[in-house]
């Protein structure tokens, strides 16, 4: 074997793949709705105006060095300010931790508290937890939860499964589904945790809540956004909550995220991103910090953003209700926050017409694709099993336009099956 074991059996990430796919088709001068990454089109949704204004202006003040492991502290304090106005959680600049998006502060959560051999309990679906799990050598357990509760875990899911855990992985706005924690729910699972911590003995690992809220200000509607210590400020000393400006600010390529937590924690992934190198660029760590700010002009763009998002989602919702009621065996679930449609294409069994039987998510992920143009991820590809034929659209990387346009073919599409 030319490579690690970890290496050799890591599995690749099926959204990419799917995604190389729709790449190659529209290489090929194919029109295809691609609706799998969870990104955005800067030509249909560009970063606020004055983060570009602030990123430029600090490109030339040079601010091009190294910044600090941990984050320039300009912007910790921006951090700071900005989550205790907003969301009231109150953290020092020092208990807060800035990297090149959230996907290191995860990792860095997993390698800070979880020992290769711990329980790591995660929902299905979510985004890479099980990647994570096979990462740091922790053991996996994955709760399946229901479209009935909106695909988001109640304490009944979870409870069984505490015991002796180290960590529950939890988000809101969840990625893939749309969907989002009801307080009363959020509240009985923060309630299990502190009841099982009570429990554990002098010097054994507590259980933590890593509470990804990447999501957070992107709601739509009545939608409330709930996080565990502001239902239990008693869970403060348990809890490691991500962050950041990439999918608020449409701003994935800018490449700023941030963690906050218990001082222990933090401290252990400040020096493991440290070895790792995983900053954010100086510069526009600089602008996020002056941009946050700016009240106005973030309220400003928030209002027009989450207008638009909102209406691409609202358009596929309300087609997939429309063909539901037509008799196509669809639906969905009404978009509540992020930039996500849960949609149900209930084809397993349908016949193409080149005769072929569609068995597993993946075979109608593909068919959507060869057929009706409309580039989607299966559930499958965030750990769910592959005869759960709900399926992720993304609606940040396609314009309102393409969406509508890609509706007819869907139709055409499901009329083809017998």
């Amino acid at each position: 074997m030319s490579v690690s074991k970890m290496a050799q059996n890591l599995i690749g990430s099926e959204i990419i793949r799917i995604a190389g796919e729709v790449n190659s088709m529209i290489a090929r001068g194919e029109q295809i709705c691609n609706l799998t990454i969870g990104d955005f089109d800067p030509s249909i949704y560009p970063i606020p105006e004055g983060l570009s204004e602030e990123i430029t202006k600090a490109y030339a003040q040079n601010q091009t060095n190294y910044p600090p492991a941990n984050g320039v502290a300009a912007l910790r304090q921006s951090v700071a300010v900005f989550t205790k106005k907003a969301l009231g959680l109150e953290y020092p600049e020092n208990d807060i931790l800035v990297a090149g998006g959230s996907r290191p502060l995860i990792y860095a959560t997993y390698l800070a508290i979880v020992d290769p051999g711990d329980k790591v309990v995660f929902p299905t679906p979510s985004w890479n937890n099980n990647h994570y799990c096979y990462l740091s050598g922790a053991t996996p357990v994955m709760i399946e939860t229901k479209p009935e509760n909106n695909f988001m875990p109640t304490a009944a899911d979870v409870a069984p499964h505490l015991k002796g855990a180290t960590m529950l992985a939890l988000c809101s706005p969840l990625n893939p589904t749309g969907t989002m924690f009801a307080k009363n729910d959020l509240e009985a699972i923060c309630d299990l945790v502190l009841e099982e911590n009570a429990g554990r003995s002098e010097g054994e690992k507590p259980l933590y809540i890593l509470y990804d809220q990447i999501y957070w200000m992107l709601t739509f509607g009545g939608a409330q956004h709930f996080d565990p210590v502001s239902l239990r400020p008693e869970l403060k000393k348990y809890v490691v909550y991500i962050d950041g400006i990439s999918k608020s600010f449409a701003a994935t390529g800018v490449r700023v995220g941030y963690a906050y937590g218990p001082t222990t924690v933090l401290d252990k992934m400040k020096s493991i991103l440290g070895h790792v190198g995983a900053w954010a660029p100086k510069a526009e760590q600089v602008a996020t910090a002056r941009f946050l700010k700016e009240e106005e002009q973030l309220s400003s763009f928030l209002g027009g953003f989450k207008g638009k998002v909102q209406q691409s989602l609202d358009a596929l919702y309300n087609a997939f209700q429309e063909l539901k009621q037509e008799g196509y065996p669809v639906d969905a679930i009404e978009p509540m926050g992020a930039i996500y449609l849960s949609a149900k294409l209930d084809l397993a069994g349908k016949t193409t017409p080149a005769g072929e039987v569609l068995r597993t998510s993946k075979d109608i992920t593909f068919y959507l694709l060869s057929e009706a143009k409309l580039a989607v991820v299966p559930f499958s590809a965030f750990g769910s099993g592959a005869d759960l034929n709900w399926f992720r659209l993304s609606v940040g990387g396609a314009s309102l336009e393409a969406i509508k346009s890609s509706l007819g073919r869907l139709r055409e599409a499901l009329q083809k099956l017998q």
